[in-house]
């Protein structure tokens, strides 16, 4: 728990400052993918640098930052096919941390609040939903018969 407003905010300006850190890395694997599609340590690492700023986020409320974070970085990791990502779904990631960082500059700093419509979160969220098949991760319901 911080003490005073000024550790608060010295937690803040150390968060953006490593958050700006782990945008570029999964940045650069998000380009690396675009060469080499099947290289499984770039998405390790993109899925790493995710939940590592979902987590460094919720850490300071930060709830819209985490959540969209931690959000891409379980499409990510349950992917069927990870390491047959399509240019549609790396263009569709890539417009999702275009988002993080734009959010991450319109952080006030002296009170950590983001104003913003959630809307295209929500929306990026989905495209790259589509864009990146899910592993199927509920149990199918059994065959019903009917009867005519």
């Amino acid at each position: 728990m911080m003490n005073s407003a000024n550790e608060w905010q010295t937690a803040l300006l150390a968060f953006l400052s490593e958050a700006q850190l782990l945008l570029g890395k999964s940045e650069e694997c998000l380009s690396h993918l675009h060469l080499i599609r099947n290289d499984s340590d770039a998405i390790d690492c993109m899925k790493a640098s995710l939940a590592k700023l979902a987590e460094k986020a919720d850490g300071l409320a930060l709830q819209a930052i985490s959540e969209f974070s931690g959000h891409l970085q379980n499409l990510i990791a349950n992917a069927q096919s990870p390491l047959q990502l399509h240019d549609e779904a790396l263009d569709a990631l890539h417009d999702c941390l275009t988002l993080l960082a734009w959010q991450l500059e319109l952080i006030d700093t002296r009170t950590g609040e983001l104003s913003l419509d959630e809307s295209e979160q929500t929306s990026l969220i989905a495209t790259v939903a589509l864009q990146i098949p899910q592993k199927d991760l509920s149990h199918k319901p059994p065959h019903v018969h009917h009867r005519s």
